[in-house]
């Protein structure tokens, strides 16, 4: 009877303190979740220290150790770093720092001469102030992970000061991004009716599909170096592949990356008949400045083919280079581009703007409840930022969570499809060998634990997708 009494003086509780506590509940219940998944995951990286022998062909010991040394760091980083946000997500909720931030928001804008008449106004210095706080706490660990996690095991190329500038401009260029859209976001539900949510709906879509436009022409090169990739054999036969495949290409960039980390990547973007590839230059064996200025191994140069050399020859010539040759960089590319040819780009892009609509249409329902407004401590007022905060980012949290790893699930699947489209292209055995340099130059630890892997791997691990394409690679 204890037990059933103590539920029982639960739900005597006032709804919005319910509604708090379960928000509170299901975020420490995420970290705990996500923490499980991640002891498991570091168990692995603990135990097996020694390359499996399904993998004794695919990756030297000294790559092998070096990547889970680097997986560890990482693991110590996340553990620490999830359980500071979580801490810090509780206490800004208990002791009320949203409602706080709101009424300081509406003494500037009182302080400048606008009344609470001026909730838009109001809105953005509250988005000023909020994402200046969050950039302001998570430095202090990006500098950690940057200087300290990805400088020991070798992939940071920035100074401080180019950390520190760049830092800045990303914060000055998210907000003359998000200010404006949020403004009228807010004003398009504020004058809207009763169908707002679609007209919310429709500028979101529209504003996604601006962004995606522009974003590698005017807004990533304020970042990043893009230049044209020269004329020579390796853009002839990009553009043959594209063609093959009646993929709209008309231009093709290398980004210095490079000057950030020694991470690799590959992708495309644009829409309709006006597609653009960029290519890591980290990712090209020609461009890597890693490869420039290293100098070659006494007793590597005559030893091309591996034919009759020792072991530790061998080895000298598999981790000599970062990045991929010329055939190398076309496997990766076709599997890119079989993501567009199956349809993956337009499918991610329905989901997206379903799962958008659905999310407004909801909100649309639940944004006159009171009570919502009210266990997160604004009883007087409802201003509308406020629900989209407390509906998008706390009520649906459950709801996000799932779709996330459906989402995973789904990513999954696609990255089968997209190499099954490379090895249909003839390129098995050279997306073979580009994904276990990628897997090498990246660090990236082939051996994971089923849940972890379950739950977190957007793309399937090493092992299976080498699985995949071994009997193609073979022919």
């Amino acid at each position: 009877m204890g037990m059933w009494a103590s539920v029982d003086a639960i739900w005597d509780f006032p709804a919005e303190k319910r509604i708090f506590g379960a928000v509170l509940l299901f975020s420490w219940t995420v970290y705990l979740w996500e923490t499980f998944l991640a002891q498991r995951q570091r168990r692995i990286y603990k135990t097996t220290t020694h390359v499996p022998p399904e993998l004794e062909q695919i990756m030297d010991s000294d790559t092998f150790e070096k990547s889970r040394l680097y997986q560890l760091d990482k693991s110590t980083f996340s553990f620490w770093s999830g359980l500071y946000s979580v801490v810090e997500s509780t206490l800004i909720l208990l002791f009320g720092g949203i409602p706080y931030l709101w009424r300081l928001s509406g003494r500037f804008c009182g302080s400048a001469g606008f009344g609470p008449e001026y909730e838009i106004i109001q809105s953005l210095v509250f988005l000023l102030l909020a994402t200046l706080y969050s950039a302001l706490t998570g430095l202090p660990w990006s500098i950690y992970n940057t200087f300290v996690i990805e400088e020991k095991h070798g992939f940071n190329h920035q100074t401080l000061e180019f950390f520190m500038k760049d830092t800045i401009k990303k914060f000055i260029v998210t907000q003359c991004i998000l200010l404006p859209v949020s403004s009228l976001l807010l004003y398009i539900i504020k004058i809207g009716g009763d169908y707002f949510f679609i007209y919310a709906w429709l500028f979101t879509l529209v504003v996604s599909l601006v962004l995606v436009t522009i974003y590698a022409d005017y807004i990533a090169p304020l970042f990043d170096k893009f230049t044209p990739l020269p004329e020579g054999k390796l853009k002839q036969e990009i553009e043959v592949m594209a063609k093959s495949i009646d993929f709209p290409l008309t231009k093709v960039y290398v980004v210095e990356g490079s000057k950030r980390s020694s991470h690799s990547n590959a992708y495309f973007y644009g829409f309709f008949k006006n597609k653009r590839i960029v290519l890591f230059d980290t990712l090209l064996e020609d461009y890597s400045v890693q490869n420039k200025d290293k100098q070659e191994e006494p007793g590597v140069e005559a030893h091309n083919d591996g034919e009759g050399d020792s072991e530790e020859v061998r080895a000298k010539v598999k981790n000599k280079k970062q990045g991929c040759k010329n055939e190398e960089v076309l496997a990766v590319l076709g599997h890119e581009l079989g993501h567009w040819k199956l349809g993956h780009t337009i499918k991610n892009i329905v989901i997206s703007q379903i799962n958008s609509f659905l999310c407004f249409f909801l909100f649309a329902v639940l944004i006159g409840q009171r009570v919502l407004f009210a266990a997160f401590g604004f009883y007087d007022t409802q201003p509308t930022l406020i629900g989209l905060l407390i509906i998008f980012q706390f009520i649906f949290s459950p709801y996000n969570e799932v779709l996330s790893f459906c989402l995973t699930v789904l990513s999954r699947r696609f990255e089968f499809q997209a190499d099954a489209f490379a090895k249909k292209l003839g390129m098995a055995k050279d997306l073979y060998s580009a994904l276990i340099k990628l897997n090498k130059d990246n660090l990236g630890f082939p051996v994971s634990d089923w849940l972890f892997s379950t739950w977190h791997y957007s793309h399937p691990p090493l092992l299976e997708r080498l699985q995949a394409l071994k009997d193609t690679k073979q022919d």
